[in-house]
């Protein structure tokens, strides 16, 4: 059982890898436009990483990818550093989030240059937006921690463009090793079993199944993770759509060598 402290950090662990990842995704019902966030603390590495997205069928990827972002303090999950404030905050445990970004991330028409230099006009991303549990449904996270479901509203800025956002979308929270270049290819999707996603040479996701039900991909919002010795993981996360609703499909492929 998930108990109510876990939402607060944890004491690191001894390893560069160690990281505690707090990630919050949200999709608009009919599809039109979805998002997320994750904040990843690596104390071994002396600094935390910072994605956020919001992207859709019609509209280009905005990506914010910050991998130098001061540690917060404290138990803090405030950072900030230049072009980037962000904070989370656990307003009840287990009950209720807030998240806040004031950032410029970057416009990309076509996703693939998420993977490659990131190429694409300056845009201002700015998000104020709350998840609350959807049901008593915590549940463990493949690779250890927990997640659970919400229901998500507030306001995204894009530019000058101001969305309303009244959805659904996941909370997960993982502590523990994880060496996103060693290891092999996983897939995941909020909740579900019996996940499974086929990429194209790329590494973006296409064509995924969640517990036998093919999925109808809407939009991509993928990131690259590179190492320090040059070598870079692909993480796709696609928005798509299904009988039970619209929700993330990601899949991590890690360098070739990896495995």
């Amino acid at each position: 059982m998930t108990d109510r402290a876990d939402e607060g950090r944890h004491q690191p662990e001894p390893g560069r890898h160690w990281e505690e990842a707090y990630g919050f995704d949200f999709a608009a019902a009919d599809g039109s436009v979805g998002g997320y966030v994750r904040l990843g603390v690596r104390p071994g590495d002396g600094v935390a990483w910072y994605w956020a997205a919001v992207v859709g069928p019609d509209r280009p990827l905005v990506l914010v990818r910050d991998h130098d972002v001061p540690l917060p303090r404290g138990r803090s999950l405030e950072v900030r550093t230049s072009g980037l404030w962000a904070d989370h905050t656990c307003e009840t445990p287990l009950e209720h989030w807030t998240v806040g970004l004031e950032a410029f991330g970057v416009a990309l028409d076509d996703p693939r240059e998420a993977f490659g230099g990131e190429r694409g006009d300056l845009c201002a991303l700015g998000m104020d937006l709350e998840w609350e549990s959807a049901a008593d449904d915590v549940r463990p996270a493949p690779g250890g921690g927990y997640e659970q479901s919400c229901t998500v509203h507030g306001e995204v800025l894009v530019g000058a463009e101001r969305l309303e956002v009244d959805g659904t979308g996941w909370r997960t929270h993982r502590w523990g090793d994880r060496d996103w270049w060693a290891g092999e290819r996983w897939t995941w999707a909020g909740g579900a079993a019996g996940v499974d996603a086929v990429t194209d040479a790329d590494g973006l996701i296409v064509g995924a199944t969640v517990a036998g039900e093919a999925a109808t991909l809407l939009a991509h919002a993928p990131v690259a993770i590179p190492a320090a010795d040059g070598v870079r993981s692909r993480l796709d996360r696609a928005l798509c759509r299904f009988d039970s609703g619209v929700a993330w499909v990601e899949r991590l492929t890690p360098p070739p060598t990896a495995g």
